[in-house]
């Protein structure tokens, strides 16, 4: 499966759960070269997209990898390249060598197929894969985390239930959903929850929009808004904010990185969101494993991801010392439970590298832990900067410049030097019409934090390199910043 937020998507993903096929996630940002090494991974069988999405355009992609499409008998390809791929469906418009969605939805309800599909239904297990996940490439390496019922089935039924959304009425659980639908938090998250929650679903538009985001709360009475920080600080800075009525908004979900004190505040003020949950979790782990609860104080969803979710342990290891970590001290968060994935599609040994023996999955996310189980994420293992043997966690300089009046956002990377080994480097975002100089940053940290987390650069900048689903690409933005400053 290959494409963006569609009601067919949504078909497709409930059909193929259903008849015991593996369902795909390939992210639609991916050009030739990407797309071919995930289906190749995978044994990709069957293709569905549609002709256009953003500048991309699909069907002359894959005629790049596969140029016998186009001569091709629709659900017949013979590709030297891809030898699994037999079948490409087109969402919405006839194209040489595709089977019309239209076309297949209908063929799928005469009586064989239903027969059929009985039949497959006696040989599935809850424990079968059914999604192949490709990691979003944070960190450069798309793997396949393969998922299955069992793992998203009862991850999408504890994240209703912490949201208390059976407790709800139909009028106070409409959820917008603006992330993408082949993204853990979209599809797990949001189409998996209201499915088992019997809630209504929006999709606000095919891709990210915080205009359209606004409006579907306002046309469509939204109460909850599903959404990563940069996704929320998007929508908080519409300029034409409060012209939207946002009266029936009660919550949301804010997950896919680590949220600055600062954005949730004004997600609960602001946006009306005294519901809102902080979720935490990784792919690998279908994906949430830590959740904030509805009714917990505005300071503790502001200061953590929330407590631990029902059926899953944690536990945060010194790494220096192979113990667990004290109370409140920094150390990496390890994973266990139903939640946790089969594997990565393809790959043991990478598999090997993060799930030992004993099944804890370590998430290589630094993290703390308070008296009474509330979590903290201080950042990524890789990320955390080294500098002259200090170490630094980026997402704690984030929150406190986030504090600065004139900072819309701010991602911290460590960037190279020959004498300290790594120094600080922050990338503001200014809020609209606002100026400041590096200077003047300084000057505000001055006395407020440790003098060596001061950052020695300070570069404002007006984008993020972003993956398809909102995340920053940190590693893109360290590469950018070394050239910037000529490091």
């Amino acid at each position: 499966m290959w494409g963006p937020n569609s009601y067919a998507w949504v078909l497709l993903q409930l059909a193929t759960a259903q008849a015991g096929i593996i369902l795909v996630s390939v992210n639609p940002a991916y050009q030739a070269m990407e797309l071919e090494y995930a289906l190749k991974k995978v044994g990709c069988k069957a293709l569905a997209f549609p002709k256009q999405f953003k500048t991309q355009q699909y069907y002359n992609i894959l005629k790049h990898i596969c140029p016998e499409l186009e001569k091709a008998p629709p659900g017949f390809l013979r590709s030297q390249r891809l030898p699994d791929l037999t079948t490409v469906i087109s969402v919405d418009t006839p194209m040489p060598g595709t089977l019309l969605l239209d076309d297949v939805v209908a063929a799928g309800s005469k009586e064989q197929n239903m027969a059929e599909l009985r039949h497959a239904k006696l040989f599935l297990s809850c424990h079968d894969p059914v999604n192949i996940q490709f990691t979003s490439g944070t960190t450069g390496s798309p793997k396949g985390a393969t998922l299955s019922h069992y793992n998203i089935v009862n991850n999408a039924n504890i994240i209703g239930e912490r949201m208390k959304l059976h407790l709800k009425t139909p009028e106070e659980s409409r959820v917008i959903l603006p992330t993408p639908l082949y993204h853990c938090l979209g599809s797990v998250g949001g189409t998996m929850v209201s499915m088992m929650h019997g809630v209504t679903l929006i999709l606000s538009s095919p891709i990210f929009d915080g205009k359209k985001a606004l409006e579907a709360v306002s046309k469509e009475r939204g109460s909850f808004l599903y959404g990563t920080p940069t996704m929320f600080v998007d929508i908080l800075n519409q300029p034409d904010f409060s012209s939207y009525d946002i009266s029936t908004m009660r919550g949301g979900v804010i997950a896919g990185s680590p949220a600055p004190p600062e954005v949730i505040r004004a997600i609960i003020n602001k946006l009306n969101a005294k519901e809102l949950v902080v979720a935490y979790g990784t792919t690998e782990n279908s994906p949430v494993t830590f959740m904030s609860f509805p009714e917990d104080t505005e300071e503790q969803k502001s200061q953590s991801v929330g407590r631990i979710m029902p059926h899953t342990e944690a536990q945060i290891v010194n790494m220096e010392l192979g113990t667990m970590a004290e109370l409140n001290t920094p150390g990496e968060l390890w994973i266990r439970g139903y939640c946790v994935m089969l594997g990565y599609w393809g790959e043991p040994q990478k598999t090997e590298e993060v799930i030992g023996q004993d099944k804890w999955y370590r998430t290589g996310d630094i993290a703390t832990m308070d008296e009474q189980g509330f979590c903290k994420i201080v950042g990524r293992s890789k990320d955390m900067i080294i500098r002259g043997g200090e170490n630094i966690y980026p997402t704690e300089l984030e929150d406190f410049l986030h504090t600065h009046p004139q900072v819309q956002e701010v991602q911290v990377v460590g960037v190279k030097d020959d004498r300290m080994g790594e120094e600080v480097c922050a990338c503001i975002l200014l809020q609209s019409g606002e100026k400041s100089t590096p200077e003047e940053i300084k000057a505000f940290c001055k006395g407020k934090i440790a003098h060596f987390k001061i950052p020695r650069y300070i570069v404002f900048v007006t984008t993020y390199p972003l993956t398809i689903s909102g995340k920053v690409q940190k590693f893109k933005l360290r590469e950018q910043m070394e050239r910037h400053l000529n490091l």
